[in-house]
């Protein structure tokens, strides 16, 4: 197994047009198109239920703490099984594990449906129905992460993963506007049905564009897989891409996780205020994505991702300062940008370099990397808030980001120029 070094030369423009034009061009193409937009609903159902549960939590009487436990509670199983699940990607049928465990997952929303419908709903029962949804996560998202590489040519994975960026982020505006209209009209129970209605569509397209897999290649042993992934770690740009997304994950993105607590106490929002400030977070990320799609082959994707890391620890410190609420939003389209720019551009360093036979474990590391530190920012973050306050924690978190960017960026500039495997 070998990986290519991910080329670093100057950036350059004059290509910047026909680079977006044929990045656009993808979604005419059948398989693709369709891929994208059901993906766009499945995320609009998701962003849905994400607005509405830590509103219903703090509804609730839950903590600040047991916001930040909930999600922690949604991601920490990645700490476990993202490399089980990575080998399952590159080993087993695709097909059936996103279909397995996206059903199971879809069973979560709707008990969160019947336990509100019955009155009798705890905030220890969210937060268990979250740690399901994290395990199916961990398990699938591997191979959900690794349609993208199978269904387009190599020289298309970079545009093809900027547009399924922008249908992330166009659910970010989407997927709360809704919310907030829906926990307006109907409350917090019509969300969660939202949420799992939108399984459906994204299931039965990932059945359709991938084919089922023919011969299985024996299972490996533990002590081999631990080597692949020693040898995908071996290489440079895949350590800074790696830890550059974790950095990130940990400091920055509490800021959208205790946003709700940001609008209760700082500003005595309410919830359609919380829903805006999301929606504005999905803008600035959707232009993030559009700016992605404008970059020709020649840029440094390292650079962008660890330049936007900066970037995006600096938008934390402003939002701790900020006064007034209509700063918030603002800033938010900032982070919304930083945030896409970064971890998107390490994830296409990432799948560029990696072989096509190890494209699952190497994009159950970036998982690893991007849920581990959500969990672990999540957690460190409650507790922060608790203590100290919600401004307080995000200062210090804002300040660790921009910190914690330099210092990757110093131990990677020492780093051999190039590294043989």
């Amino acid at each position: 197994m070998r990986l290519r070094d991910h080329a670093a030369p100057a950036i350059g423009t004059p290509r910047e047009t026909a680079a977006l034009g044929g990045s656009l061009h993808l979604l005419a193409t059948r398989r693709f198109g369709t891929f994208w937009f059901a993906s766009l609903l499945s995320s609009i159902g998701t962003w849905t239920q994400q607005v509405a549960e830590p509103w219903l939590l703090l509804a609730l009487g839950a903590s600040p703490f047991l916001v930040g436990l909930d999600s922690f509670a949604a991601t920490a199983p990645v700490w476990l099984l993202s490399i089980v699940g990575g080998t399952l990607a590159d080993r087993g049928d695709r097909r059936r594990i996103i279909a397995t465990f996206q059903s199971i997952q879809m069973l979560c929303p709707i008990a969160v449906v019947g336990l509100l419908m019955t009155g009798r709903i705890q905030p220890w029962m969210i937060i268990a129905l979250s740690t399901i949804v994290g395990l199916t996560d961990a398990v699938s998202m591997p191979s959900f992460q690794s349609i993208v590489p199978s269904i387009v040519e190599h020289d298309q994975i970079g545009p093809a993963l900027a547009l399924n960026s922008t249908q992330f982020n166009l659910s970010r505006i989407v997927g709360p506007s809704v919310a907030g209209l829906i926990m307006a009209r109907s409350g917090a129970l019509a969300c969660f049905v939202v949420s799992a209605l939108s399984y459906v569509p994204f299931i039965g397209v990932a059945l359709w564009i991938l084919p089922p897999r023919g011969f299985m290649p024996p299972r490996p042993h533990p002590s081999s897989i631990l080597r692949n992934v020693g040898s995908i770690l071996a290489v440079r740009a895949v350590r800074r891409s790696l830890l550059t997304v974790l950095a990130t994950t940990i400091f920055c993105s509490p800021l959208l996780v205790f946003s709700p607590v940001l609008v209760r106490e700082a500003f005595h929002g309410t919830a359609a205020q919380f829903s805006t400030a999301i929606a504005m977070f999905g803008v600035g990320g959707l232009a993030g994505a559009g700016a992605l799609l404008a970059i020709g082959p020649g840029v440094d994707r390292s650079r962008v991702a660890s330049a936007f890391a900066i970037v995006y620890g600096g938008v934390v410190v402003l939002a701790a300062l900020n006064p007034v609420w209509w700063g918030l939003p603002i800033l938010l389209v900032v982070a919304g940008i930083a945030m896409t720019m970064s971890n998107t551009s390490a994830n296409t360093v990432l799948q560029l370099t990696a072989d096509p036979s190890d494209l699952g474990q190497t994009v159950s590391l970036y998982l690893l990397a991007l849920s581990s530190g959500n969990s672990i920012g999540s957690v460190l973050t409650g507790a922060a808030v608790s203590a100290l306050g919600v401004r307080r924690a995000l200062l210090a978190n804002g300040l660790a980001a921009i910190v914690a960017q330099a210092v990757i960026v110093r131990i990677d500039r020492r780093s051999p120029a190039k590294e043989e495997r």
